[in-house]
């Protein structure tokens, strides 16, 4: 009754307001939640079976499993401590006394030296009672440490696979910016050779012809540093896939090929159920609030038992008789008086570490909220980027036909055929670039709101979180 006195609960008050709904969702907000491998929602076999690689090979993924092996060992060496030790002790001794010599280098006595020989066997035991729930408490923390670096695993699970296709999608992008780079430079290409013959003709000029070579030139300088982005694109995947980039490659594509999944975001409150980062950090805290408990049980009384027993004799045939048998038990209380303030400074740093935890769990809160948003927003703009940027290719393919055509016909000036060749190249990229950020808003959709939602997974403590609202 005492300890439940003295010590109760140290968990703090999280008052943190849980808004009703998403700002930018619709308003049929599970209408299509991420699936549990969401990544087959782009419909690419090859991102899919990256993607089920890495989850095999990634080296993060494979450290982050270390990591809970060791906080597995931590929580089983904290539960030792609640239970009872047991040491088995056997020895054989055998002594000889020395002779006292007189002097002249006679014996100083009339014996020789002696020997003797003694046998023992003994079990020692030993336990502390934990009265006051101090290693109790130094196992809760130990357990919740090991949750929260599972779900620590999570997190580097989520990133891995959001790396992956993020990755997948750049070496994407690169490769259709190539396509058209070089297609811009064929296109530049051919009008060069129309402008010579013109030159030829009498129809053009010489400045003429030098404009259009600085076209071509143009086109040609931008693929080397695309075919760079591609080339370190996959070799940061071949990492990603724990691979040497030597011995990786890929097929790649068009991100054409890539198809749009739909996705809706469910509700805020969702999320500290889905999100591994919020709830390793829920885990955090519960272990600094059982390390705050245990902290305050170390300035009561520390009460132990030990005992010991077994057999000695100076004859092994005589050494496990009934007459051979000794033991001794003993009980003792220590309690601390004065440590130079060691007891109350762990306190003092056990409180700032939960105080620090508490306010790194608010702020995970709230950014989880902060990145669905922004994440849908993303998503929004950049569709609606894509949807605008096809209409300017469109537009701005039909006027260099239109002026291709015309130069064939003489009848149309250089300035107007430079300015839609331009217009032309710099649209076909811009929507390839659109195309890209398009995709990568939707991984970083699936990544804020945690990926994989399943089921049952269990909510979040009440006793942790007070949804408001």
């Amino acid at each position: 009754m005492l300890s439940g006195c003295i010590l109760g609960s140290e968990r703090p008050e999280l008052a943190v307001d849980i808004p009703p709904a998403y700002r930018n969702a619709g308003p049929k907000p599970y209408a299509a939640l991420p699936t549990y491998e969401w990544w087959r929602g782009f419909r690419s076999r090859e991102l899919t079976a990256m993607i089920d690689e890495a989850q095999q090979a990634n080296l993060d993924i494979a450290a982050a499993v270390g990591r809970i092996l060791q906080a597995d060992a931590q929580a089983r060496l904290a539960g030792a401590a609640l239970l009872p030790s047991l040491d088995l002790d056997a020895d054989a001794t055998r002594t000889r006394s020395s002779r006292t010599m007189g002097p002249g280098g006679s014996p100083s006595g009339g014996r020789g030296p002696s020997e003797r020989v003694s046998y023992r066997a003994s079990l020692a035991a030993s336990f502390e009672i934990d009265f006051w729930g101090k290693n109790r408490a130094a196992l809760r923390a130990a357990e919740e440490n090991a949750v929260a670096f599972r779900f620590d695993r999570e997190v580097v699970h989520l990133s891995t696979t959001a790396g992956v296709a993020n990755g997948y999608f750049q070496v994407l992008a690169a490769q259709d910016r190539l396509r058209v780079a070089r297609g811009n430079e064929a296109s530049a290409t051919r009008i060069l050779n129309l402008i010579k013959q013109r030159l030829e003709a009498g129809t053009a000029s010489e400045l003429d012809t030098a404009q259009q070579e600085s076209v071509v030139a143009t086109q040609r300088a931008a693929i080397p540093p695309l075919e760079q982005q591609l080339r370190q694109n996959i070799h940061a995947l071949a990492v990603l896939l724990g691979r040497p980039p030597e011995f990786f490659g890929l097929r790649g594509g068009s991100m054409n090929q890539i198809a749009i999944p739909r996705i809706t975001p469910g509700l805020p409150s969702d999320v500290l159920a889905q999100r591994p980062d919020i709830r390793a950090a829920e885990a955090s805290l519960a272990s600094a609030n059982a390390d705050v408990e245990s902290a305050r049980a170390a300035f009561f009384p520390t009460i132990s038992l030990t005992g010991q027993g077994g057999y000695q004799s100076a004859a092994l045939r005589t050494l496990f008789r009934p007459e051979s048998l000794f033991y001794n038990v003993a009980a003792g209380l220590t309690q601390p008086i004065f440590d130079g303030g060691r007891l109350l400074a762990d306190l003092d740093l056990q409180r700032g570490r939960q105080e620090e935890l508490l306010q790194l769990y608010r702020k995970v809160i709230v950014q989880s909220f902060a990145d669905v948003e922004n994440a849908l927003v993303a998503v929004q703009q950049t569709a609606r980027r894509e949807r605008l940027q096809r209409d300017v290719v469109s537009a701005s393919r039909k006027a260099f036909d239109i002026s291709e055509s015309r130069l064939r016909e003489g009848t149309i000036d250089l300035v107007t055929l430079l300015n839609t060749q331009q217009s032309l190249f710099q649209a076909e990229d811009a929507l390839a670039q659109a195309r890209l950020a398009h995709l990568l808003a939707i991984v970083s959709l699936y990544q804020a709101l945690g990926g994989s939602w399943i089921a049952d997974l269990p909510a979040v403590s009440p006793a942790v979180i007070r949804t408001a609202g």
